[in-house]
């Protein structure tokens, strides 16, 4: 799973083993560690019953992002390729929140590894 933050905006991209691990457990979990000191950020994606909404929370070096279980279930077919959300902020302000699966580069990237990439859709055609 990747992360992307700019902003007031995040996006996972879930590869092909991630969406089938999130479609069985309802979670998927990232960790970067960093130096000796056991300090770890971590990010993650969970179906939570009784959620209405995509949000997302941070607490102790965790982005937890919550996805309602019908729209899980919805992405888990082929021809969803995303989920989206927006969470109301403090003074007006939003968070977005994207949730995608993660599609092979239509070219191909010197040492990118992504063979658990799903297929792209435009495969067939040039950039």
């Amino acid at each position: 799973m990747k992360l992307r933050i700019k902003g007031n905006s995040i996006r996972l991209r879930l590869s092909q083993s991630d969406a089938a691990e999130f479609a069985k457990n309802g979670k998927v979990e990232e960790r970067t560690e960093f130096g000796e000191s056991n300090q770890s950020f971590v990010y993650s994606i969970t179906t939570e019953p009784g959620a209405e909404k995509v949000s997302a929370g941070f607490e102790n070096g965790r982005i937890s992002v919550i996805v309602p279980p019908a729209a899980a279930e919805r992405w888990s077919q082929p021809e969803e390729t995303g989920i989206s959300g927006e969470q109301e902020l403090s003074a007006g302000k939003t968070l977005r929140i994207l949730i995608e699966k993660d599609f092979a580069c239509l070219a191909p990237r010197i040492d990118e590894d992504e063979s658990d990439n799903f297929p792209h859709p435009k495969s067939d055609k040039n950039c």
